[in-house]
């Protein structure tokens, strides 16, 4: 799902008396306002930028930002755009901001209304009144911060204020320039309410918008000064009588002007007349706020008037904190509070704050509407909430899993306990896992949700595992073994099984870092750093702490409490008789339940030992052995497993190893304590498992789940919803839910590049817009075009120049040797047909008559194109900034003086060849990800027709394609990196275990497990985006925690298949289950999230993948292997084979 565009700034210009002293401002037009993009881009800076987790976090900021473009934030970290990194976007943003540099942002705060019946119309007159009552209290917001009051007049954006000579006239208009609101008030003259500056003239009430015709008091101020060239501007612009000359909500309100068009008839407005085609701010001509940005559920008649919506829509804008600080750096009042940027932002902040609190408290708890209020500091709180490492949540997940990992490893037995040696592993594991990280920020690595919410986990899991492993092989190491080689041994028989898993994990992630999404990037390459910090922690450090464990049972020490001797240790201890039957003996016995060979029978040992532990003087134990008495004899074997167990180099339970069971101490065990999941796995699990009928009943199960999984993935859809991010049942819930159904307009524009000749492929540009002004989703103004691009704006200048240069050579007062009489623009258009483009003979008199400015076909003559662009660019500064053009190079400065009779002053600069121009237009109607993807394919199917057929290269910019683009490819991406995990996985375990048999049988399963997590997450509702993409992807490396160990216990056992798929639950089982439980046990935290994103995308899917990798790797797996399980690489030197071998 998609969450629509805001709103859009049409206009960027500023009416200018002195265009050399304004030039500087219009010098970089600046781009376009994205207000709803603001809502799309923090959030996907919230999934994927670098911090320190805010530092560039809120990667996947624009407007909030106030300090760089879109574009320009996205290009500074490539995880702040999850679209291909490497691909034809990045490409293009790297192009983009290498022409453009770095620009100005401003913030948006935005008002929705909507009525607290569903489907209930909104164009009431009751309805406006309580949306211009919220707008009132909003645009009225005051703090105090620094000393100072901080009105909206103060911060608001303003585009710009001209410049005039009078100095009086000057502070007028300075404090009555209008700040930019975006409302479907200003189709009345109750907008001019929301404008709070006013003047003082002598004679007058106070000038403000309410009451300021702008022609009356020009005409009145004319008596006093020359005012020709700001009228002039403002005839431009279309200013009029600006808002005096609008109905008026009330027509019975006594301020409502004489010059409202229903004043004298005291008639209420009608609503949706008004509404219909959207509203104009104080300039008409270029402030024209669209239907699409004001209204929201929009209904229509037959004929396609409008009759009804369901939602209102006012939009605020501020400058952005470098711009306030400019704006005021030398402003005399706040000289004495060491003004900054960071105050600047303070300002910004409390202002908006506070903005959201008036607004939503203004309106009755009876009212009929509902207002929401939102501001980029209250989603960049939202955002940063969710996208900031939660403390108490990592620490308490870590807390629960040392807990577990210390329980489940205690034994009553002082001398077989390991609690301390669980909790030293999960804290190993927990440095491991920052230093990794740590090693990644070191190395440029960007952070993004994916790093700060699933990695502590998942790294987590992994190295638990691996921990769990080694620390339940080392508690089944003989007592036979040297004591100084009971470590090696340790690692002899696991060192394998670790080396392998990790080995796949890290060349799998490194390998799915091959994808070009830069959030699974950075993901991918993190989770493999972690995963060499893991794999270095276990087989180097973790060993060492093992054998420190080992000294501390050899002298009997308390577990975790090792200073404390246990009590034990100090009793006589008298071992009851044991037998120990001989693996070697094949003489008969009773059949076994795994396919034994039968008759055989064993040589069995009965002893009786007894020892005395005392302390010398010198405080260390002297231990003395009685001899024992034992007697050796044959008796049938009553072993369950046919006494066939591993080979020595992988074993679980050497011959002697029994004797560490020897019961009968003083100190005896609870029941309770003397149950262990290696004895459950042999005694009840595996048997259960492994028989006939069970198998067939699981591979039916799996089969059914696997049909499901199939089934979900069909419901899984692209998208992702703002909805899940911001928290359910708070009022930014709420504004969010009702921006994503009633408001789905984009700004985007086509950028076209250096790559072709301007000047001759005008016609081509002008197609490549008609063909982009057809497409369905481009939305059209009344007369069914698209916005104009900068060529039309462009051409309506020489236009204007062209028919004043030829009213005045007709009536004389400019002639072929003088233009001094002539106006302003005929004065243009005398020194523009003049010129010829030859360096050699720039000007030519005899064209002044013989040529145009602009031909009949609508073009500019090519030899004097970039000389026109100058003076366009230098004397139009409206027009220009409304074209949205942002040239590059900029054109080069250039100023008219009629009254300069100078040659040089007809020599105009010609401008550079463009590498860069940009026009906008509209994209409306999306919703689905399904509709951003088709508008997308069929934006850029123009593009490359255009540069097929006429060479004119150009691309679309815009959230859309910085955004949804992605999910053109995601699901390609994703199938490739699973792939190239899967085969890397594959290649190592077949190249470690020397059998691409039991490789095949590992990835078959990892495969499987990955179909069955996304069709999980097609029956949980959850939309495909990055973050699930990331776990869909890390599921083989976790996957492969719980196959691997299995598998090559299975194939290095002796006996059967199924004795060995026994064998090997019995000896991994423990370890698998308790790195699994503790993992759960960390993800358990998650489910406290108020982020309703949090518990389903991470809490919900993990678990789910843990869930299956257990089931895969501990039910399926064994039952595979048992069937079609690869032959026993150890065999007896006395070859008997089972029936299934």
């Amino acid at each position: 799902m998609a969450d629509p565009l805001l709103c859009t700034i049409l206009w960027q210009g500023v009416p200018q008396v002195n265009f050399a002293s304004c030039k500087n401002m219009f010098s970089n037009v600046l781009p376009p306002l994205f207000f709803r993009g603001s809502l799309v881009l923090i959030l996907w800076t919230e999934l994927s930028s670098s911090s320190s987790y805010l530092q560039g976090l809120l990667p996947f900021l624009v407007l909030s930002s106030g300090s760089q473009s879109p574009q320009q934030r996205c290009i500074n970290g490539d995880s702040l755009v999850p679209s291909p990194a490497g691909s034809r976007v990045s490409q293009e943003l790297r192009y983009t901001k290498e022409k453009l540099g770095e620009e100005s942002v401003y913030t948006s705060q935005m008002l929705i209304q909507t009525p607290k019946r569903e489907g209930e119309n909104i164009l009431t007159q009751e309805a406006l009144e309580l949306h211009l009552e919220a707008a009132l209290a909003a645009s009225k917001v005051q703090v105090s911060l620094y000393g100072k009051s901080w009105d909206l007049n103060k911060i608001c954006y303003k585009s710009g204020i001209p410049i005039i000579e009078n100095g009086m006239i000057e502070r007028m208009v300075e404090k009555l320039f209008p700040c930019v609101i975006l409302t479907p008030l200003d189709c009345f003259w109750d907008g001019a309410k929301l404008q709070g500056g006013s003047a003082y003239l002598p004679g007058r009430p106070d000038i403000q918008w309410t009451n300021l015709d702008p022609l009356q008091l020009l005409e009145e101020l004319g008596q006093f000064t020359s005012l020709e060239g700001f009228r002039e501007l403002l005839d431009k612009a279309q200013v009029g009588q600006a808002y005096m000359e609008r109905p008026c909500l009330d027509p019975h309100e006594p301020e409502c002007p004489t010059s409202a068009p229903n004043r004298l008839s005291r008639q209420y407005p009608d609503i949706p007349a008004e509404l219909a085609g959207g509203c104009h701010g104080f300039s008409r001509k270029f402030m024209h706020w669209q239907e699409e940005l004001i209204l929201g559920g929009a209904t229509r008649d037959a004929q396609g008037r409008l009759l009804s919506a369901e939602a209102l829509q006012s939009m605020f804008l501020l400058m952005s904190s470098r711009q306030l600080y400019e704006h005021l750096k030398d402003d005399y009042e706040i000289h004495d509070i060491g003004w900054s940027e960071e105050k600047a932002a303070a300002v910004l902040e409390a202002w908006q704050r506070k903005f959201v609190e008036l607004a939503q408290e203004t309106l009755p708890q009876n009212s009929s509407q509902h207002v929401h209020a939102f501001s980029t500091t209250t989603l960049r709180d939202i955002m940063k909430s969710f996208s900031d490492v939660s403390v108490i949540r990592v620490a308490g997940g870590y807390l629960l899993m040392l807990a577990y990992a210390c329980v489940t490893l205690l034994r009553w037995d002082c001398s077989k306990s390991q609690g301390a040696v669980g909790l030293a592993g999960v804290l190993l594991v927990t440095l491991s896992v920052a230093s990794g990280l740590g090693l990644c920020s070191l190395l440029g690595i960007s952070f993004n949700a994916a790093t700060t919410q699933v990695l502590p986990f998942l790294a987590l899991g992994i190295g638990v595992d691996d921990m769990f492993l080694l620390a339940h092989a080392f508690s089944e190491s003989s007592q036979h073994v040297p004591f100084k080689e009971r470590t090696g041994e340790c690692l002899k028989r696991t060192g394998t099984s670790v080396a392998l898993t990790s080995l796949s994990n890290m060349i799998a992630f490194f390998m799915a870092a091959l994808v070009p999404i830069p959030a699974l990037r950075a993901f991918s390459l993190q989770a493999a750093v972690v995963v060499v910090f893991n794999f270095t922690m276990v087989l180097l450090i973790f060993p060492a702490i093992l054998s420190l464990d080992l000294h501390r049972r050899r002298d009997k020490r308390l577990d975790v409490l090792c200073c404390f001797y246990s009590p034990c240790s100090s009793r006589l201890i008298q071992t009851q008789p044991q037998e120990f039957s001989d693996p070697n003996d094949n003489r008969a016995s009773h059949p076994s339940p795994y396919g034994a060979p039968a008759g055989a029978t064993g040589t069995h040992i009965t002893a009786t030992v007894q020892a005395f532990a005392r302390c010398d003087p010198a405080g260390r134990h002297v231990v003395t052995i009685l001899p024992p008495t034992a007697q050796v004899c044959a008796a049938p074997s009553a072993d369950p497993l046919g006494s066939q167990l591993f080979a020595p180099a992988s074993s679980t339970r050497d011959l002697l190893a029994q004797l560490d069971g020897a019961k009968g101490r003083e100190c005896v065990p609870l029941p309770l304590c003397r149950w262990n999941l290696a004895d459950f796995a042999r005694e009840k699990y595996a048997p259960l498992l492994l028989q006939t009928q069970t198998k067939g009943i699981v591979v039916l199960l799996f089969l059914v789940l696997l049909g499901l999984s199939l089934y979900g993935a069909t419901l899984v859809h692209d998208g992702l919803y703002l909805t899940d991010i911001v928290p359910r049942g708070t009022k930014e819930h709420a504004f969010v839910a009702a921006r994503l159904k009633y408001f789905s307009a984009y700004h985007v524009s086509v950028a076209t590049t250096g790559s072709f000749h301007y000047p001759t492929s005008q016609e081509a540009l002008f197609g490549l817009h008609r063909a982009l002004g057809a497409l369905p989703h481009v939305v059209r103004d009344q007369y069914n075009r698209p916005p104009r691009m900068w060529l039309h704006y462009f051409q309506d200048w020489l236009r204007g120049l062209q028919a004043s240069f030829d009213r005045e050579w007709q009536a004389g007062r400019i002639t072929r040797d003088s233009y001094r009489n002539g106006s302003e623009d005929g004065a243009l258009a005398y020194k523009l047909l003049i010129q010829t483009g030859n360096k050699k003979e720039p000007l030519n008199y005899g064209q002044l008559t013989s040529r145009r400015l602009v031909d009949e076909n609508g073009l500019i003559p090519p030899d004097t194109f970039y000389i026109c662009l100058t003076v366009w660019v230098s004397s139009d500064p409206l027009g220009v900034a409304a074209s949205q053009a942002s040239f590059s190079p900029t054109p080069p400065e250039w100023v008219h003086d009629k009254y300069d009779t100078t040659g040089e002053n007809l020599r105009i600069p010609t401008a550079q060849p463009l590498e860069f121009a940009q026009f906008p237009f509209y994209l409306s109607g999306l919703r689905q990800t399904s509709d951003f993807v088709e508008a997308i394919e069929s934006v850029r199917a123009v593009c490359e027709q255009t540069a097929r057929e006429h060479g004119v290269a150009s691309y679309p910019t815009g959230y859309p394609f910085l955004f949804w683009e992605q999910y053109i490819g995601l699901r390609r991406c994703i199938l490739l990196a699973v792939g190239i995990a899967l085969a890397c996985t594959f290649l190592v375990c077949a190249g470690f275990l020397l059998s691409p048999w039991t490789a095949g049988i590992i990835v078959a399963v990892l495969a499987m497990t990955t179909v069955e997590l996304f069709g999980i997450m097609g029956l949980l509702g959850i939309e495909l985006s990055v973050i699930p993409a990331v776990i869909l992807v890390a599921s083989v490396g976790i996957g492969v925690e719980f196959t691997v160990h299995v598998a090559l216990g299975f194939l290095t056992a002796m006996g059967s298949r199924t004795l060995r798929s026994a064998l090997a639950l019995e000896h991994t089982l423990a370890p698998v289950l308790d790195g699994a439980l503790s993992t759960l046990l960390g993800l358990l935290l998650l489910a406290g999230s108020e982020f309703d994103f949090i518990l389903r995308y991470f809490f919900a899917v993990l678990t789910a993948l843990t869930v299956l990798g257990l089931l895969n790797g501990l039910v399926l797996l064994p039952v595979l292997l048992s069937v079609i399980g690869p032959p026993a690489e150890v065999r007896a030197s006395s070859p008997t084979r089972g029936p299934d071998a």
